[in-house]
């Protein structure tokens, strides 16, 4: 069964034209056919008249008529005479009969002269039949090729008629999965405007659910990060405190805790803001990408060499985009902690900012496990933890990349790194520059400390 509103439109037209088509092509066949076998029968009455007063030798052909038509002029006498044909046309009446003359059939007219005698022009039947069909099958050439040019001109009506449709379903499936933008109705037919006004009408109730949704997240994550804040507080001053070593044990994994839980909630609280940001790239202030780079880098330095991990700058360059440096540093922040959580001990973290035309690139590469094949198509989705969890992850910090990047018109891809005694992961991260990079954040390259080493 066909499901496809095109496909159904398409093969019940042209059926409908086929069906037409045969009917039409055979009554155009019966009628050219009859038409043929009259025009033939009025060539006979035409000879008979001719030869109404004149007298030939029984049996000739009037090949001078028409080569083709195998015209014959009999003379029967007045009195049955000849061969057995010949009396037995001189028997027939007057007129147009059918008979058979030499053993073939033949369409005959019969006439008697002034002065007694009989004559007869005969056709051979398969003659006339022939030349009928000829000329019914040429009346058949026109409808035989409207035929195609009508399923041609029906295939492009249905295709034209459902543009709108298909229109509607690229720009549905271009969209964002949280662009809640009513569909257009200007433009749009008449049979499609009550569904687009229902889909219109559940992207809005869809809105007003997400919009509950992010303010729940935003105020309960802003509701506990006081008391987790205050707790936090309490566990790190217990280390002022004379514990037993079980008391100092217990108290490290408190502390962890509430780490855990401060993070999670600041995540919480940045994935809220960020998704709830309305201003597009060219509504944002010009950010230095190489300078906060850097800026993070530092930061994290000390965490890296606390794992045993060779945190660096691979290249740098100095590339200006449209955006807040503090949205910068919650991508670069989210994939530098990421890389660092999962690099094993000697690793290795490489950081780049460069620029390639008009595109300023941002890229982080680590010595890790990378991501299992089949986390790629979710690894973005929050809360998304992947088939090799890690403990301290949240499952947010890609998600809030992602959603920062899309913000700023940009792309962000992930690929896993194999080769020769190698394993990693890749995260590239494409933004559009903002004027003449060149010209701003040039000051000499500062690598964080520990970091003086180059790609490899």
């Amino acid at each position: 069964m066909i499901k496809s509103l095109r496909g159904r439109l398409f093969v019940g037209l042209t059926a409908m034209i086929l069906l037409t088509g045969a009917i039409g092509a055979m009554f155009a066949y019966n009628w050219a056919f009859g038409e043929a076998i009259e025009l033939q029968d009025s060539i006979l009455i035409q000879l008979a008249s001719l030869a109404q007063n004149a007298s030939f030798s029984g049996g000739q052909p009037l090949h001078g008529v028409d080569e083709d038509t195998e015209v014959w002029l009999i003379e029967l006498g007045k009195t049955p005479r000849g061969s057995g044909d010949d009396r037995q046309l001189f028997t027939l009446q007057e007129g147009l009969q059918v008979a058979t003359w030499k053993n073939q059939p033949v369409r005959v007219l019969l006439k008697t002269r002034s002065d007694g005698s009989r004559f007869a022009v005969a056709q051979l039947t398969a003659v006339r039949d022939e030349t009928a069909r000829g000329v019914a099958l040429r009346t058949l050439l026109p409808i035989a090729a409207l035929i195609p040019c009508l399923m041609v001109v029906t295939a492009l009506v249905v295709a034209h008629s459902l543009r709108p449709t298909a229109r509607l379903a690229r720009d549905l499936d271009a969209r964002r999965a949280d662009d809640m933008t009513p569909l257009p109705l200007l433009g749009t037919p008449s049979e499609l405007q009550p569904f687009i006004a229902s889909i219109n009408a559940l992207l809005k109730r869809m809105r007003l659910l997400m919009d509950q949704q992010r303010r729940f997240l935003a105020d309960a994550a802003h509701e506990l990060r006081t008391p987790i804040t205050a707790l936090s507080l309490q566990a790190e001053n217990l280390d002022s405190v004379a514990l037993s070593k079980v008391a100092r044990e217990r108290a490290a994994v408190l502390k962890q805790g509430m780490h855990r839980t401060k993070h999670l909630l600041e995540q919480l609280l940045a994935l809220a803001r960020h998704e709830a940001t309305p201003s597009g790239p060219a509504e944002m202030p010009l950010a230095s990408l190489d300078r906060v780079a850097k800026e993070v880098a530092a930061d994290l330095v000390a965490e890296a060499t606390d794992r045993g991990i060779h945190l660096g700058f691979a290249l740098v360059e100095p590339v200006m985009v449209h955006s807040e440096a503090a949205m910068l540093a919650a991508i670069l922040r989210n994939l530098l902690e990421n890389a660092i959580r999962f690099t094993p001990r000697d690793g290795t973290v490489d950081v780049g900012v460069y620029r390639e035309n008009d595109i300023g690139i941002l890229q982080v590469e680590d010595t890790g496990p990378g991501i299992a094949s089949a986390d790629m198509d979710q690894i973005f989705e929050p809360f998304f933890r992947g088939s090799r969890p890690e403990e301290e992850g949240t499952g947010l910090g890609l998600s809030i990349v992602k959603r920062i990047v899309d913000n700023l018109g940009g792309e962000i891809a992930l690929e896993n790194i194999a080769g020769a005694g190698r394993s990693g992961l890749r995260a590239t991260v494409r933004l559009p520059v903002a004027g003449d990079s060149d010209s701003v954040g040039s000051e000499e390259v500062e690598k964080p400390k520990g970091s003086e080493r180059t790609h490899s």
